[in-house]
Order: structure tokens, then C-alpha cells, then sequence
């Protein structure tokens, strides 16, 4: 593993005394300038550009003031003033899984889909412990194996319905790969503020994963001397360390062992706000009229469907493919509870504007077998492989329960609690279920929104894939939206 500080934001000030040789020898580069300049904003009249000067020329003043306000004050909001772009290289899928877990940050991650593996993997250290790496690395590169065996038998098949054979390349990649572990090394990049890394660096700490601890004290050695004002509390805490074991073994009292089953639909609406569609109405029309909303909620209800028909339309005609609904979209919520493959949740686990609770991976729940690897005759061999990986996994499971799910594939599966508002289901479907989508995803996601619709069939009735979305619109016009002079 490697985690290599690739930039910062420092003040341009800064960036042109260098482009002019001017930049005093041994200066240290810092974003906490930065930060340190927008804290005295708001008690400080001069203007921000004087501020920041100051802070340059007294960075040690400017790391007290940090300290000051961020720690001792608690307002945590200033270090998100200072921004890093960091690199992070040879980690598994599965610690992946956690480091893209994080609102506030960026990631651009190696595709599964489009680059064509060469079975490099990670050996966990708890394996390693255990005297069974052997049996590890032997299943994995069992797996990696048939990943090319998959892959070619793939290609060798006809082009899909497009006849695109560039396109069928990128087919056969990405459906061989759900015989890969997620064990399987990858990279990316990442950027976020100081405020985010010093939480990741404190949540990785608290790992039960070796590689992920082990993350934690990289991200910090790589960040803690261009930052010491901003990241301080790093340490393992017992509220991420242990809160997550007390309430599985209280749990345990109350709901019984483990029962989990593949059994019913894999996509199911649990719960959504009571009226949502006239919640929706209602945020609108107190954001037009200014009336309190619980008033333009009983106006909302009094409202012919027609009428409320053509309100959502209005709200929505002149929005295109690339155009989000109004905020008001975001007073009603979706609950789902929905079993997919790791191969899914790679790409669902991006939106982390939602409430994404995910259980642990769980062989019981089956996998999901692409069809194009059934059409190939290949189906036999994949799923004998996923039999040695069960196995392989219950071995591992019975001394290292933590470290087992490495073993498993990408079409293993794990039940997810995915929480939406309306505003972010938009969001989804217009990328999941659009025809560039990967093919799981894309039916998991036309799934939710087709239970939201039988729920709020008018906030979500322009919520399709983005290149639907044209045609949709037209299919819509039978109710001509209210026209603004």
C-alpha cells in the first residue's frame, strides 16, 4: 500500500512569489494560510486579502489560530478551507469500500469495467496469522483464472444487441470480473479537506481490518507535517471501535441469530413519506406564496389531480437531461431495502448523498450470475468456483470473521438500506439507469424507481435514465405546463 500526498491548495499569493523566484529559501508551503485568513473574517474588518497576507507572514501565528478556533472553540468548519489531492495505491476492493465511504470527498477509482486485470491482490495480515495463506492465495488465483477464461469465452461470443464489438470488449471486462475477489488490488484518487481526512484518518483507526488501520496511519504521515494545525485528533476511538460489536451481541437478545435469505424480490420499498407527492406540491407552493407550510399542504390535498399534474409539470418542463429538480424535491423520502452483488454496490456506494447502510457480505444471499456468462457456457464452471470460494471463505470465517469477506467475489451479495429523497433518486436514475449504465445497477435502480412511482407517480414521473430523458419529456406534454410571462 501507498499513500502519497499529490497536492494541496496553497494561496496564490504564495504561487506567484514562486513563479517569481521571490518565495523566502526553506519557506514551508501550507494551505492553513488559507484556512487561518477565513477564520478572522468574521471578527476581523480588514479585508480578506490583508488577512491572508498576515497569515502568510506568520505561519506559526496562523497554526496557533488554527488550533485556537478548530480545537479549543470547535469551529471544525475552518479546515475545510484547506483541500488535498491524495493518491492512494495497492489497496484491496473491500478497503476501498470504506475510504470511499466519506460524504465530503472526491474518488476516482480504477474501473473493473474497462481496464483488464492482471490478478494482482492483497493478502490480508489476519490471513496471513491464521496459516492459511495458502488456501487464500490458491482460491484467488483459481478466481483470477477463470476471470480470463470468462473473459475470452465472452468475447468470443456474438456482439450484444448494439453489434458494437468495442463496445462488446468493454461487455466481456465487465461481467468477467464478478469472479473476482474482493481482494483484488486497486487504486485511486482522492480529494478532501483537512475537516474529512482527520475523521477518516480516526474512523480507519478504529478499523477491525489490519489494511484499513494501516491506511489510517499512511494517510496521516503523509498529511500531518503539511497540516498539523488542522489534523490532530487521530487516534482510535472506542465509539468507532466498539459501538458496532456491544450492539450486535444486544441485538442478537432481541431479534434471534442470523436468518439471512435470497428468498422474495431483492429490491423492496419499505418505507416513504406519507403523501409524498403532496409534500412536494406543498414545498412548492409555500416557496412560491410564502403561506406556512402546513397550509399549502391542506391547499396541496384539496387539489384536483389534474391540477397537481400540471403543478409538478410546470416545476419540471424546463429542466433537461443535465438539470436537477428543484430543492423542494428533497421533502420526501424513499426507503429501500435492497440485496445486490459487491459488482452493484461498487457503483451504488458512490452516491453519498444518500443513506447507504450496508450489511456485511453473506454467501447465504446467493450471487448474481451474469447472463452473459451463461450464454458462453460458462455458468457450471463460475458457479463451481463459487462453491471452492464458500468454502474457502467458511475456513477463514472460523478464525478471522473479519477478513473472510476478502475471499468472495463480486457477484457475491450483501442487503443494503438505501435512503433517498426524491431530488437524489432523480440524481440515480439518471445515471444508473441510463443505456451507458452497467447492466446490474441499471436494473436495481429501474426497480426503485419503479416502486417509488406506484407511491408518488408525479414527483417521480420525469425520473428515467438521461438518454430517455428527451423522449420522456415528449410523452409528458398531454398536460401543457403553466406558461411564465
Amino acid at each position: 500500500m501507498n499513500v502519497v500526498l499529490a497536492g494541496f491548495n496553497i494561496d496564490r499569493e504564495t504561487l506567484k512569489e514562486m513563479e517569481e523566484g521571490l518565495l523566502p529559501p526553506g519557506e514551508r508551503l501550507t494551505p492553513e494560510t488559507v484556512s487561518a485568513a477565513y477564520a478572522r473574517i468574521s471578527r476581523d474588518p480588514r479585508p480578506v486579502t490583508e488577512l491572508r497576507r498576515v497569515a502568510r507572514e506568520d505561519v506559526e501565528k496562523a497554526r496557533r489560530s488554527n488550533r485556537t478556533i478548530v480545537f479549543d472553540m470547535g469551529h471544525s468548519s475552518i479546515a475545510e478551507h484547506a483541500v488535498f489531492n491524495i493518491d492512494v495505491i495497492g489497496v484491496s476492493r473491500l478497503a476501498v469500500e470504506f475510504i470511499e465511504g466519506f460524504r465530503l470527498a472526491s474518488y476516482t477509482e480504477k474501473s473493473q469495467r474497462y481496464i483488464r486485470l492482471d490478478g494482482d491482490f492483497v493478502i490480508p495480515e489476519e490471513v496471513r496469522n491464521t496459516g492459511l495463506a495458502d488456501l487464500f492465495t490458491e482460491t484467488i488465483q483459481a478466481q483470477n483464472a477463470l476471470y480470463v477464461d470468462l473473459h475470452q469465452a465472452i468475447l468470443h461470443q456474438p456482439a450484444g444487441e448494439s453489434g458494437d464489438d468495442n463496445a462488446w470488449k468493454d461487455v466481456a471486462k465487465e461481467d468477467a470480473r464478478y469472479i473476482l475477489s474482493l481482494a483484488t488490488e486497486s487504486q485511486l484518487g482522492m480529494t478532501a479537506n483537512a475537516r474529512t481526512l482527520e475523521l477518516m484518518i480516526r474512523r480507519a483507526a478504529s478499523h477491525p481490518l489490519a489494511e484499513v488501520r494501516e491506511y489510517s496511519r499512511r494517510l496521516f504521515d503523509a498529511t500531518r507535517d503539511t497540516a498539523p494545525s488542522l489534523i490532530r485528533y487521530t487516534e482510535s476511538t472506542a465509539h468507532y471501535r466498539d459501538t458496532k460489536k456491544a450492539l450486535g451481541k444486544k441485538i442478537k437478545t432481541i431479534a434471534g441469530p442470523d436468518r439471512p435469505s435470497a428468498a422474495g424480490d431483492s429490491v423492496v420499498l419499505v418505507e416513504a413519506t406519507k403523501e409524498g407527492d403532496n409534500m412536494i406540491i406543498a414545498s412548492l407552493i409555500q416557496n412560491a406564496s410564502g403561506q406556512p407550510l402546513s397550509r399549502c399542504l391542506e391547499i396541496a390535498r384539496a387539489l384536483a389531480f389534474h391540477e397537481k399534474e400540471a403543478l409538478m409539470k410546470t416545476a419540471c418542463a424546463r429542466m433537461e437531461s443535465w438539470d436537477a429538480p428543484l430543492r423542494e424535491f428533497e421533502t420526501a423520502d424513499l426507503t429501500f431495502d435492497v440485496i445486490m452483488s459487491a459488482s452493484c454496490f461498487a457503483q451504488m456506494k458512490r452516491h453519498r448523498m444518500a443513506t447507504i447502510l450496508a450489511r456485511d457480505y453473506d454467501p447465504a444471499l446467493g450471487v448474481t450470475v451474469p447472463k452473459t456468462i451463461v450464454d458462453a457456457g460458462m455458468e457450471e464452471a463460475f458457479r463451481t468456483m463459487i462453491e471452492r470460494t464458500n468454502e474457502a471463505y467458511e475456513r477463514i470465517e472460523a478464525l478471522v470473521p473479519e477478513a473472510a469477506p476478502y475471499i468472495l467475489t463480486n457477484a457475491h451479495r450483501r442487503r443494503v438500506v438505501i435512503k433517498v429523497n426524491v431530488r437524489e433518486l432523480y440524481h440515480i436514475a439518471r445515471l444508473r439507469e441510463d443505456g451507458h449504465a452497467q447492466w446490474d445497477i441499471r436494473e436495481t435502480v429501474r426497480r426503485m424507481v419503479e416502486l417509488g412511482r406506484r407511491v408518488m407517480p408525479l414527483s417521480l414521473m420525469f425520473a428515467c435514465g438521461k438518454d430517455a430523458f428527451k423522449e420522456l419529456k415528449e410523452k409528458q406534454k398531454t398536460c401543457n405546463p403553466i406558461e411564465v410571462p
